[in-house]
């Protein structure tokens, strides 16, 4: 299991001070999920657990419990190294009727992973595997980069999932911490090379990937979810004050465990995330591995 404390280490390494910055405007229409809908995230937070388990046994669909709680999950193709390259996975769920990528995140036994998360300069996107994406659009060079390393074959095992399930067919792209950043690139990656399919990036704890005209490139492309817990340290990385903006579609899981719907980019209020934790003092890294919902994140931790 990944532990979080190495991930929070490397995203510090150039943040001494992170605030919330500059101020934006507090939105109103903060609103509460109920049971039913906090309950349909269970299946994406084992499938983000999932990613992280080794890949002959993801293969296989037999990864104990993350595996177990989404029976009858068909595996189209999986890959990655966990060091060089992230673990990830292309499925079919035929009970959410979606094809699934999953992504791993930052693993603390490999220190490659975690370089990943070291370098804070934002670049330019690959108009090759960003079509349509204008140079105004940067986001962080090092995700941008674990993203390329297997950008092609998740394109590739997408395609042949939508030709077999049918083109109109859900694509969910899921992911924790870093794994959570590379969901978003992907989903918007998947959006602009296949514009007729319907994205959906449901992230835990990712931190921000780009700047703001990047955000509203991937908003206007996939619908995003990305879901927070409690004081969680990794969502207000990179800073704002680095030109860095969050994608729409946050849930805070808020201190005393109700869920939160918090509308817009980086939404101050305060029963947001930015709100909960308006700098790293402020923040417990604890709170990166869950619970939600009662599910702890990782391959050995995804119970219930």
């Amino acid at each position: 299991m990944v532990r979080a404390s190495t991930l929070v280490v490397s995203l510090l390494a150039s943040v001494a001070s992170v605030t919330a910055f500059p101020l934006l405007e507090k939105r109103q229409s903060i609103t509460t999920l109920t049971t039913a809908q906090v309950n349909s995230y269970n299946p994406f937070a084992y499938y983000v657990s999932a990613a992280y388990c080794e890949p002959a046994k993801v293969k296989t669909w037999t990864c104990g419990t993350n595996c177990d709680k989404n029976p009858g999950f068909k595996v189209i193709a999986n890959g990655g190294d966990g060091g060089q390259t992230q673990y990830w996975f292309v499925g079919y769920d035929p009970t959410l009727k979606s094809i699934i990528v999953g992504h791993q995140g930052t693993d603390g036994d490999k220190i490659l992973s975690v370089l990943n998360n070291a370098a804070f300069g934002l670049k330019t996107l690959k108009t090759s595997i960003f079509p349509g994406i204008g140079t105004s659009a940067k986001a962080h060079s090092g995700f941008v980069d674990a993203h390329e390393r297997s950008a092609a074959p998740i394109l590739a095992a997408v395609r042949q999932g939508l030709s077999t399930y049918g083109s109109n067919t859900q694509v969910t792209v899921t992911g924790w911490s870093l794994g959570g950043a590379l969901a978003i690139l992907t989903s918007t990656q998947i959006a602009t090379n296949i514009p007729t399919a319907r994205v959906k990036t449901v992230s835990y704890g990712s931190p921000r990937v780009g700047n703001e005209a990047f955000a509203n490139f991937a908003n206007a492309r996939a619908e995003m979810v990305r879901i927070n817990n409690k004081k969680d340290i990794v969502p207000i990385l990179p800073g704002r004050f680095l030109s860095y903006a969050h994608t729409e579609g946050e849930i805070h899981v808020t201190t005393s465990g109700s869920w939160v719907s918090c509308p817009g980019q980086d939404n101050t209020a305060s029963q947001c995330t930015i709100g909960t934790v308006p700098n790293i003092l402020a923040g417990d890294v604890n709170d990166h591995d869950g619970p939600y919902n009662g599910i702890t994140l990782g391959c050995d931790a995804g119970k219930k």
